[in-house]
């Protein structure tokens, strides 16, 4: 099958190249996968700024629909439309491992990374990462569940924003708007902060109901908690000068490679700095709560879906911020 794969080591050396068909195992199942978002950490695999194991299909944002079940997954998984952990494996017997934060587990290996991923037409994971979708909710935004539970992890477990608190959420992009929406549903007044480039998706926060600015805009006030979805010097900067004293800074973007940030205000300030690693169990059960209940709204972030041929403009789409979030559908003609 075609599959969206990093061949080699290096930067570049992605291609639509042929990928082993998945063998159904014990314990897993094979999804038909029909929508498979492209993260930023994608991007970072193209420029080799995240670890992966060559040859590998990418993808990890995935909703798809169970076709083969392995020996000792309940026959009901078949046919169910899911999301999917992106865990592949763990050890199981690490001090992370047991208790609950197989995030950080240190043998952990990853569909998409590690072990091949969702940008293909069928997928081979574990059984015990499956959640079902609900009917109302298209494929194509379901697989935004995946970053959802990332953005659960770093502002849930534990709480880090409380009901009436002031929060500046830097970086309108999937992630950005998934924090704003997560942080409204705690009680938080949320203000969205964008550059230039992101008129379109200020735009779409205004939408949803946020206060937003744009850069270079002064914004005349600290805030409680400042989260900084960039992953950009000037964004964590800016979220390091708006936190108020003895408030809460929480990093969620990644730069893919080391950033000069002005550090003394955690001190002058007296800032709590927090961040989390990917998502856990915990963070997929109140990501899909919060989907359940419509707290958090994903099908307004989805920008386009594309089939799997058209990879290179979809890629493109993404690092250039046009839109939110571009979705591939590997399955289509």
């Amino acid at each position: 099958m075609l599959g969206l794969a990093k061949i080699a080591p290096g930067p570049g050396n992605v291609g639509l190249v042929e990928r082993p068909e998945p063998v159904v195992r014990p314990g897993h199942v094979v999804l038909a996968v029909e929508a498979a978002g492209i993260c930023g950490t994608d991007l970072h695999i193209v420029d080799d700024e995240f670890r992966s194991r060559p040859p590998v299909t990418m993808g990890h944002e995935v909703c798809g629909v169970v076709a083969e079940v392995g020996e000792g997954v309940d026959p009901a998984w078949l046919g169910a439309r899911v999301v999917s952990e992106t865990y592949f494996s763990t050890c199981g017997t690490c001090a992370h491992c047991r208790s609950g934060r197989v995030n950080l587990c240190p043998e952990r290996r990853s569909i998409g990374s590690a072990v091949d991923g969702a940008f293909a037409a069928r997928l081979l994971v574990p059984a015990r990462g499956l959640h079902r979708v609900p009917e109302w909710l298209p494929s194509a935004a379901a697989a935004l569940a995946e970053p959802l539970a990332c953005v659960c992890n770093c502002l849930l477990d534990p709480p880090r924003i409380g009901a009436g608190d002031d929060v500046l959420v830097v970086g309108p992009g999937p992630v950005g708007l998934l924090a704003a929406q997560v942080a409204r549903a705690c009680g938080g007044r949320v203000h969205v902060r964008g550059a230039e480039r992101d008129a379109a998706r200020l735009a779409l926060a205004a939408e949803l109901g946020f206060e937003t600015s744009t850069a270079p805009e002064p914004l005349e006030r600290e805030l409680d908690v400042a989260v900084d979805c960039s992953g950009a010097a000037a964004g964590i900067a800016f979220c390091l000068d708006h936190a108020r004293r003895g408030g809460r800074h929480v990093q969620i973007g990644l730069a893919g490679k080391a950033v000069a940030v002005p550090l003394d205000e955690v001190c002058y300030r007296e800032l709590e700095v927090s961040s989390g690693n990917a998502s856990t169990p915990a963070s997929w059960r109140r990501a899909l709560a919060l989907i359940e209940t419509r707290a958090v709204a994903l099908e307004p972030l989805v920008s386009e879906v594309v089939p799997l041929p058209d990879w290179e403009r979809a890629f493109a789409a993404t690092r250039a911020g046009t839109g939110v979030k571009v979705v591939l559908a590997p399955a289509a003609p």
